[in-house]
């Protein structure tokens, strides 16, 4: 029996509603049935046709791994701009390289285990690595010019966050 659902305001049942029908949407769009996205998602099939009709109970956990399993991505955003600050010494606003070199990146390379082969990364991607792979960083070992690339990255790709 699913769990009864938090008392939701009606605009943010609405915003998960459209979560559900994009995560619904795309998962058509692929033309994945909804047995094979939820196995691999690690779900029953009713908890992704709950996740797709957007209801409140079922776990953030539960949202991540369908939309993960689908090649989608949940992202956060201030409801309201936050003010600007000067950007720290350690992420200066120079623009960074359009392709990065891994071999000049120790950590990034190793991010980049999964493409073996490749000796360039653009600076999209690189952020990428960086962000969803944070806790694979061995921060203590991490060069100057590194950790340069990495507020670069942030300032320009990342738009002054780095959602770690």
């Amino acid at each position: 029996m699913p769990a009864k659902h938090p008392a939701v305001d009606p605009a943010l049942n609405a915003k998960l509603h459209a979560i559900g029908l994009r995560i619904r949407a795309h998962r058509k769009a692929l033309r994945v049935s909804a047995a094979a996205a939820a196995e691999a998602s690690g779900m029953s099939r009713v908890t992704l046709h709950r996740i797709e009709r957007g209801e409140p109970s079922v776990t953030m956990g539960a949202y991540l791994n369908a939309t993960a399993a689908l090649g989608l991505e949940l992202g956060l955003q201030a409801a309201t701009p936050l003010r600007t600050q000067e950007a720290p010494v350690n992420q200066p606003n120079t623009e960074p390289p359009q392709t990065i070199r891994l071999a000049d990146y120790p950590q990034l390379q190793r991010l980049a285990w999964h493409t073996p082969g490749a000796v360039e990364v653009t600076a999209q991607e690189a952020f990428g690595l960086y962000e969803r792979n944070w806790r694979q960083i061995d921060h203590a070992a991490m060069q100057a010019p590194e950790r340069a690339l990495l507020g670069a990255l942030t300032q320009t790709v990342g738009k002054g966050h780095l959602l770690v």
